[in-house]
């Protein structure tokens, strides 16, 4: 596991995102809001969390959605994983989306979200008229299903 210094401004009254536990992958991130927001069945809202980052070259932050907020109360993080490139620097927003069929309120200081700091590498395409062969080869959705 890489340690990796992040610097980060908090404009918000929460804490900082933090690891539950020593191997978490994801820190919760928090709703920076004045004051609770109802997302309504079938409804979508950019929640921001007051955070700013500077990432560095070769990382990006992931904005995933947390699983319990998922399961209990059908709350999802709609283009999930959201993004964040190192050269960005605005606040970090969160895209939810509710999709029960209950109203779901969003208090200030909630957990909305996880962010997970990962590696990236860029593509250097190398164009061919030919692939090397697998034992997969082209079998596609659903090709290593149930046997």
């Amino acid at each position: 596991m890489d340690n990796v210094e992040i610097k980060i401004i908090n404009s918000s009254a929460n804490a900082l995102p933090a690891y539950a536990t020593p191997q978490a992958a994801g820190m919760d991130v928090r709703a920076a809001l004045a004051e609770p927001v109802v997302l309504a069945p079938g409804a979508r809202t950019l929640v921001p969390t007051g955070l700013r980052v500077e990432l560095p070259e070769g990382y990006e932050m992931q904005i995933r959605p947390r699983s319990g907020l998922a399961l209990k109360h059908g709350i999802a993080v709609l283009n999930s994983p959201g993004t964040i490139d190192a050269d960005y620097r605005g606040e970090i927003g969160i895209i939810l989306a509710n999709l029960s069929a209950e109203p779901f309120t969003i208090a200030p200081g909630d957990r909305i979200a996880q962010m997970v700091i990962a590696r990236y590498a860029h593509a250097r395409w190398v164009e061919t008229d030919q692939l090397s062969g697998t034992e997969r080869g082209e079998g596609g959705f659903g090709h290593s299903g149930r046997k």
